[in-house]
């Protein structure tokens, strides 16, 4: 079986991105991005998919930290797309309902090659710590973008900023977890046209 494992690297005036990952890993993250609750959400992704992963960003953060933020999306969701290849015997379709505390996020992911995020998330305050929580939508909408997937990411209920932030996270990687996993019953690609 050919290994689920992609390196990629992306330089601009902006950012420097090295991201390694790999899809049948045991959730070993080590991730250094400069930008501390982004680490921090992105080592709960890892550790709840059971990716490995492994990024070294370096972002212009004197400006802010969007740039930094929306290319380790872009870079994660390159990866991930190269790293499913032709994407037979995957699941493709997932969902999870996920507490943190008195948060709770609905999580459901198509890995279909249709792109779009669905992101209908509230939260009370625009900042947890000095993280702007706008960027937890730019960082999917990156990341859905380049990995080639849609994804429906909704909060119906959560108070603490810091608990909505990480039932998102660890949610979709438990989606993107299982929904990369082998069928042992598909024979080839999950789609009637034959290809996704």
């Amino acid at each position: 079986m050919k290994q689920r494992k992609s390196k990629i690297l992306r330089k601009t005036n902006e950012t420097n991105v090295e991201l390694h990952l790999n899809l049948d890993g045991e959730g070993k993250g080590d991730i250094s991005t400069g930008v501390g609750f982004l680490d921090h959400m992105l080592d709960l992704l890892s550790k709840h998919a059971r990716f490995d992963l492994t990024i070294k960003a370096v972002g212009d953060r004197h400006v802010d930290d969007h740039h930094t933020v929306e290319d380790v999306g872009i870079c994660l969701g390159q990866a991930f797309k190269d790293s499913l290849s032709d994407k037979k015997g995957i699941t493709r379709f997932a969902n999870i309902s996920l507490p943190m505390q008195e948060a709770l996020a609905d999580i459901a992911v198509d890995l279909s090659g249709r792109i779009s995020l669905i992101y209908n998330v509230k939260f009370n305050v625009s900042k947890i710590g000095a993280f702007n929580v706008e960027l937890i939508e730019e960082f999917f909408e990156a990341f859905t973008s380049n990995a080639g997937c849609n994804m429906h990411i909704n909060v119906p209920y959560g108070n603490n900023a810091h608990h909505i932030a990480e039932a998102i996270f660890k949610g979709a990687a438990r989606a993107l977890g299982e929904a990369v996993m082998f069928d042992k019953r598909s024979k080839g690609v999950p789609s009637t046209k034959g290809m996704l």
